[in-house]
């Protein structure tokens, strides 16, 4: 993949999360300043090179598992607003003891990210905003990716006590997920130690078409808050 496909893909990610509409050429070939029959070459090698795909409904491209993994894996943190930063920590040390602080950032998280939040408490794994979810375009009268999320988020808890994941945070695609992988969902958790266990986790589980440069970030932050603060 050349520099400029590499900044299309990322171009078309982003634009998609944004308007849950596929991407055509001649809104790149304003944005890249080439005409849109270049902006078209490049999007066929994409294809070509599977990260991204053209719905049957449309002329424009949506990015597949493979390229939202080729996104991710090329992100920089490092510039984020802080402002959602500042407000999830000041919900948080508002709520008092431990377990409700954990479960108001996994509110925080769900609200600001419109996925479902996640968080382990004492006795279970924390789940809110399933509503907001279901409300997405890419669940509204489809039944079988409903079912399928659904199953994904059932099994989660279960799922979490067996892998205890080592890396700080962690980001499943789609099909990466180790159920529902034909949800359509990401998986975005990190671990952190609280008073209940050193492998505790915060998280969101959202469409795989999302602003990953915000959650992923969101998740961190959320993270280090609570084990800097609240452990």
């Amino acid at each position: 993949m050349t520099p400029r496909q590499a900044q299309i893909l990322a171009a078309i990610v982003e634009a998609y999360a944004e308007t849950a509409e596929p991407v055509g050429s001649l809104a790149l070939s304003r944005q890249f300043e080439a005409s849109p029959a270049t902006i078209r070459a490049e999007m066929s090698a994409l294809e070509s090179l599977g990260m991204i795909s053209s719905p049957h409904t449309s002329a424009g491209r949506i990015p597949t598992d493979k390229g939202y993994r080729h996104y991710v894996n090329n992100l920089n943190l490092g510039e984020r607003d802080s402002r959602q930063d500042r407000a999830i920590a000041r919900r948080a040390r508002s709520a008092g003891k431990t377990s409700r602080a954990i479960r108001s950032v996994a509110d925080s998280l769900a609200e600001v990210t419109h996925n479902v939040g996640l968080a382990s408490l004492p006795d279970r794994l924390y789940f809110t905003g399933l509503a907001s979810l279901f409300g997405q375009p890419e669940f509204v009268g489809q039944t079988t990716a409903a079912f399928e999320a659904a199953r994904l988020i059932d099994s989660l808890e279960e799922w979490l006590a067996e892998a205890s994941l080592t890396d700080p945070i962690s980001v499943f695609i789609g099909h990466e997920n180790p159920i529902g992988k034909t949800s359509g969902l990401s998986l975005i958790v990190a671990r952190f130690s609280s008073p209940y266990s050193d492998n505790s986790y915060i998280g969101v589980v959202g469409p795989t078409r999302q602003s990953y440069h915000q959650v992923i970030g969101l998740v961190n932050y959320a993270s280090r808050l609570l084990e800097e603060e609240f452990v």
